[in-house]
């Protein structure tokens, strides 16, 4: 069995020339409220850190994979662990597909089912979570699809174009250990 590999996806590690995909997803305003970030990335600085992605998950304490559909076709997203936590055998996930013309297409289904898979049998994690805003039903939905459950909610945790908004957090239990 390819850990990494589904039916129609398979995940992958970071290329570099996969530059100005991961250039232009860091770019991208419209996500910014669900991957935390504030600020544009520069080129060199996604170069940089494309050149350190080959780090050990034990060293660099995140994972970040590229969801693809075919060698030939460029990435259709990312899919991250972050917050590794070794010692207490857990870790965030956060995933992210470019366009709303691969959304809905159960990319994000598919990717998240092979990094569970992966986090539970490879890693031996005990616990994946995920932090979503409360109004961010695709992602709520896609979560929960796989067993995911919400534990608590942050209040007025994000400020976002000058509002207040609520995240939810979600958990996932490996009971197969």
């Amino acid at each position: 069995m390819i850990t990494l590999k589904g039916e129609n996806i398979y995940l992958r590690a970071l290329e570099p020339n996969d530059l100005e995909f991961v250039y232009a997803m860091e770019n991208d305003q419209s996500i910014w409220e669900v991957s935390n970030t504030q600020t544009p990335y520069s080129r060199f600085l996604v170069k940089q850190y494309l050149e350190n992605a080959q780090q050990d998950i034990y060293e660099a304490k995140q994972l970040r994979l590229a969801i693809c559909q075919d060698q030939d076709f460029p990435p259709l997203g990312l899919i991250d662990l972050f917050d590794f936590d070794p010692k207490n055998n857990r870790a965030g996930v956060g995933i992210v597909i470019q366009g709303n013309e691969n959304r809905k297409q159960n990319i994000g289904s598919e990717a998240l089912e092979l990094l569970i898979r992966y986090s539970f049998f490879n890693l031996n994690l005990h616990q994946l979570y995920a932090n979503i805003g409360t109004e961010n039903e695709a992602s709520i939905a896609l979560f929960t699809k796989f067993g995911f459950q919400k534990i608590g909610t942050k209040k007025d945790w994000t400020l976002v174009n000058g509002v207040y908004k609520d995240e939810a957090i979600f958990q996932l239990i490996n009971n197969q250990l």
